[in-house]
């Protein structure tokens, strides 16, 4: 199994920065594509950034140019930096990650950010 461990999530005012973080903790499979998903009050989940294993990354559109995914391959780890936040950035933000063999996916208990205008 895949388990994945959040934080950084709190509140911060519009226009500021926030840091998350996700360590993932494999028993067998390596983690490949690693990400962070949100959803926000009453919304589905959507993509807000994912990172590949050889470091390529995917943004969604409400979030691009404003927030950077990153990966610490060596600590199995992400962060996303989150900059010049607005109060639509409110969500519960969810770590993911994805084993290739064999072909899972995995979620993170999900991280509360508030976005205060």
């Amino acid at each position: 199994q895949v388990q994945l461990a959040e934080s950084g999530g709190g509140s911060v005012q519009s226009g500021g920065s926030l840091k998350l973080s996700c360590a993932a903790s494999s028993d067998v499979a390596r983690v490949t594509v690693m990400g962070w998903y949100r959803a926000a009050p009453g919304k589905g989940r959507e993509l807000v950034a994912t990172v590949g294993e050889r470091g390529s990354d995917l943004y969604g559109d409400a979030v691009r140019d404003r927030f950077t995914i990153s990966r610490d391959f060596d600590k199995d780890t992400i962060f996303l930096q989150m900059n010049n936040v607005i109060p639509e950035d409110t969500a519960i933000y969810y770590c993911y990650a994805a084993t290739q063999v064999p072909r899972r996916d995995f979620w993170g208990q999900g991280t509360q950010v508030t976005v205060d205008s």
